[in-house]
C-alpha cells in the first residue's frame, strides 16, 4: 500500500487559504500532470490543517490510448499517497479516435469536444453521483455544496489568466447542488510548480523527463511541431493510428499541421533531442 503523505504544519503552503469546512465535497480533477499533482498536494495540506480530509475526492478522465502510457497508474499512485478516493471515468460511447471517426473531422480550438465530451461531461456525472452518495449517507437537506478543484494556471494562456480563481459554476449547479470552481494554484509559475515537486519528491510522469512541457493527450491540437515530433518519436504505434484517422476522414490533425508529415519526418530518421518549451505551446482555454 502506498504511503500516505501528511505535511508538516510549517509545510502548509500560503496560497489561497480558503475555508474548506463550508463545503460538503471537495472534488479534485486530476490528469496526472504536474499542475494536478501540485494542486492535490496543496489542497490536501489545507484539508489536513482544517480537519476535512474525509471530504476529499479525486476524478480522472481516462482517455485510454490517447494518454501517455502509465498515466492512469500514476494517478492511482498519487491519490493513494494522499489517501484520496479516486473516481475514474471515460466516455462510454468510445475513445477520442473513435469519436473523430464518427464525426468525420478532428476537434478544434472552436469545437473542443475532446474536452467537453470526454472530460467535462464525464466529471459532471461524477458530481451527480457524489451528490446522491452524500444525501444517501447523511440524509442531507438542501443543496449539496461541491467544491470543484482544478490545476489551471494563469501563466498557461490569456484565457486561463482571465479566469477567476473562485467562481460559481452555473452549468454544473442545480436545485440539488451548488458547484463552485476553485483554481488554487492559478497564480503559480511553472518554476514554483517544479520547485515544490522536487522539494517534496512527488511522483511525476516520465514524459516530462523526455522533454514534454505538458501532460495532455499524447498528441494535442495546441502542441507545437517539436512537441508532436517528440510525442510521435516515443509513441510510433499511436502516431500511425492518428495518421490512419487523418487519411480516413480526409482532414489533417490541425489546420497547420498534418500528422502524416510528422510521421514522414520521423521515418526519415529525425531524432528529437531538445526539450520543448512551455512558451511554444499554443494558447489553450
Amino acid at each position: 500500500m502506498a504511503r500516505k503523505r501528511t505535511p508538516k504544519p510549517d509545510q502548509i503552503p500560503s496560497f489561497d487559504g480558503r475555508d474548506l469546512t463550508t463545503q460538503d465535497v471537495i472534488l479534485i480533477s486530476t490528469s496526472g500532470g504536474k499542475d494536478s499533482l501540485v494542486t492535490m498536494h496543496v489542497v490536501h495540506a489545507l484539508a489536513v490543517a482544517q480537519g476535512v480530509t474525509h471530504k476529499l475526492r479525486a476524478v480522472h478522465c481516462d482517455l485510454g490510448r490517447m494518454e501517455w502510457q502509465g498515466t492512469r497508474e500514476l494517478v492511482e499512485k498519487q491519490c493513494a499517497m494522499y489517501g484520496i478516493p479516486l473516481y475514474v471515468v471515460s466516455r462510454p460511447q468510445g475513445d477520442l479516435l473513435a469519436h473523430v471517426a464518427e464525426r468525420g473531422k478532428w476537434y478544434s480550438p472552436k469545437q473542443r469536444y475532446c474536452t467537453s465530451d470526454h472530460k467535462r461531461d464525464q466529471v459532471t456525472k461524477v458530481i451527480t453521483r457524489l451528490v446522491a452518495e452524500h444525501i444517501d449517507t447523511l440524509g442531507a437537506q438542501g443543496a449539496v455544496r461541491i467544491l470543484s478543484v482544478m490545476g489551471l494556471r494563469a501563466q498557461e494562456s490569456d484565457a486561463r489568466k482571465a479566469k477567476r480563481p473562485i467562481a460559481h459554476n452555473k452549468r454544473a449547479s442545480n436545485g440539488r447542488r451548488i458547484v463552485t470552481d476553485w483554481l488554487p494554484i492559478h497564480q503559480w509559475t511553472e518554476t514554483q510548480v517544479w520547485d515544490l515537486i522536487h522539494s517534496e519528491n512527488l511522483p511525476y510522469h516520465y514524459a516530462y523527463d523526455l522533454g514534454m512541457p505538458r501532460l495532455s493527450c499524447v498528441f494535442c491540437i495546441f502542441a507545437p511541431k517539436p512537441a508532436l515530433l517528440l510525442a510521435g518519436y516515443h509513441n510510433r504505434a499511436l502516431l500511425s493510428e492518428y495518421v490512419a484517422t487523418e487519411q480516413a476522414t480526409g482532414h489533417t490533425f490541425t489546420g497547420k499541421i498534418a500528422l502524416v508529415n510528422i510521421e514522414a519526418t520521423l521515418n526519415a530518421g529525425y531524432v528529437p533531442t531538445a526539450k520543448v518549451s512551455s512558451a511554444s505551446w499554443a494558447q489553450c482555454a
